[in-house]
């Protein structure tokens, strides 16, 4: 990794939590329904909605709100009371309450590298709502640029690297989500640094390893120092 210039950081569960938050809710979504459904099969329903709009919405707690709703009047036939509607509601702008919990030695190499690199958030999700969290987060004052994208795909990436006026190989992206975050980087020619997290959406799954001379994997934040500092 000699020729870094830039480095990318992920957001959510690579520099604070966010899937567990998103479980809690399906959860607390789940049993409104138990009436209707067993959890396990209205969570089934929820994640059927959220791929069928993930190319009308996106992603984010707003785009999860909204498939919560629709998963209702589904799963009930129409019949669903506005008090059910509005509890799905209320659970939605709890997530968008919620205090930001920065994992564990993330400031620490963050004040470790800044300067040293150009340091980027390169997230995806909805615009708002990332911005509030890097706001709550304390953290923005370390990054040169961020980057919220619709999505992470290769073409993503590629205008990403244009704005910041650096060639692939210059580039480090370092995140939780094999599929989002690594395998795209990978493939333009960039670098990748996977650190996984205890929990991931089901979207977000890869099945397969990852194998790449310009790809690691650590277990924690604070094991990049070493490789960038050395």
């Amino acid at each position: 990794m000699t020729n870094i210039q830039v480095i990318a950081f992920d957001a959510d569960d690579t520099l604070w939590v966010n899937e567990p938050y998103f479980q809690e809710t399906e959860q607390q979504f789940c049993a409104l329904l138990e009436d209707y459904l067993p959890m396990h099969s209205t969570s089934q329903e929820l994640f059927k909605t959220e791929m069928a709009n993930l190319p009308l919405y996106g992603y984010g707690i707003k785009a999860f709100m909204l498939c919560m709703i629709e998963t209702i009047i589904r799963v009930t036939n129409n019949t669903a009371s506005p008090e059910l509607i509005m509890k799905a509601i209320e659970t939605g702008k709890e997530m968008l309450n919620k205090p930001v919990e920065l994992l564990d030695g993330v400031e620490d190499v963050l004040k470790a590298l800044k300067g040293k690199y150009r340091l980027v958030v390169a997230t995806k999700g909805d615009l708002l709502d990332q911005e509030r969290k890097l706001l709550k987060s304390g953290l923005a004052h370390y990054f040169h640029h961020i980057e919220i994208m619709s999505d992470k795909q290769e073409k993503d990436y590629r205008k990403l690297i244009r704005h910041l006026d650096c060639k692939p190989e210059e580039f480090l992206m370092i995140g939780n989500s094999l599929k989002s975050d690594i395998m795209p980087v990978l493939a333009i020619g960039g670098h990748a640094v996977h650190i996984p997290y205890h929990v991931t959406w089901s979207h977000e799954k890869v099945e397969h390893n990852v194998e790449h001379e310009q790809f690691r994997q650590m277990n924690t934040i604070s094991e990049i120092l070493p490789v960038l500092l050395t």
